[in-house]
């Protein structure tokens, strides 16, 4: 791939740094007065080609001439003077306007008010409609490859409108792996067993049911919750309580402050 051409502006809009900082003060003076304008462009910073023309062409260039904002809160900010000429033509002022520089200021990136709810925010008396493209779900008369689902729609002669699709049903199956009750948690790296094998263990239906379930031990962290086959706590069904020994030991006593002699033989 062969570089790009270099492009070489005209001297003449290079060096016309004052025609193109008295056009920055005086954007600069519309919002802050003649007074402050001259003080609100710093700088000069940099001059670079837009577009050049051919040589011996009537048109012959463009350049931008960049001067540091010095306005409060736009720290960073650079004024940015374009300027063009024809040949043997006044040299134009095409536009002004303050840009960012590379460590400026400057908003976060836009996103859409659809986008903006998080997991949590949804309070009592809030509407969430789902996207009607959202590709966690398919339409319930379609095959959902969920025969538990298909199952209950047969049996009661109608369905849902919709129901997860396959994609839907992997990522939530890795976030709740990944979540509080998963078997990368404290609590289960820690726990006497794993709640598939635990009797308060209540398996999903579904294609689910192999990963996942809900705790219905009161006195777990996770009672009322999902929890993977992986997950465990102190609550397990199968932790038995140490018995204590049925013989009475009394308790040895250490009294090191007390100098012994040994006794002779009788």
């Amino acid at each position: 791939m062969s570089a790009p051409p270099v492009v070489h502006p005209p001297q003449r809009l290079v060096d016309a740094v004052a025609l193109a900082r008295a056009a920055a003060e005086e954007e600069a003076a519309a919002d802050l007065g003649a007074a402050a304008a001259a003080a609100a462009v710093g700088a000069h910073l940099d001059a670079f080609a837009e577009e050049a023309g051919e040589p011996g062409a009537e048109f012959e260039g463009v350049v931008t001439h960049q001067f540091a904002a010095e306005r409060g809160g736009y720290r960073g900010w650079r004024w940015s003077v374009t300027l063009a000429a024809c040949a043997d033509g006044p040299i134009t002022v095409c536009e002004v306007v303050l840009q960012p520089g590379p460590d400026a200021l400057v908003a976060p990136a836009w996103v859409p008010w659809e986008e903006r709810v998080r997991p949590g925010d949804l309070g009592v008396g809030d509407l969430l409609p789902t996207a009607p493209d959202d590709d966690r779900l398919v339409p319930g008369y379609l095959a959902s490859d969920d025969p538990a689902v298909e199952e209950v729609a047969m049996e009661v002669g109608l369905g849902r409108v919709r129901v997860l699709s396959r994609a839907g049903r992997e990522d939530t199956a890795q976030r709740w792996s990944d979540g509080a009750h998963g078997p990368g948690a404290d609590m289960a790296r820690s726990a006497p067993g794993r709640c598939g094998t635990c009797g308060f263990f209540l398996p999903l239906a579904g294609s689910l049911r192999g990963s996942f379930g809900a705790c219905g031990n009161r006195y777990s962290p996770a009672d009322g919750a999902v929890v993977a086959v992986g997950y465990g706590c102190g609550a397990h069904s199968d932790v038995v309580a140490e018995a204590p020994s049925p013989v009475l030991v009394g308790e040895l006593v250490y009294d090191d402050g007390v100098d012994l002699e040994p006794a002779g033989r009788p």
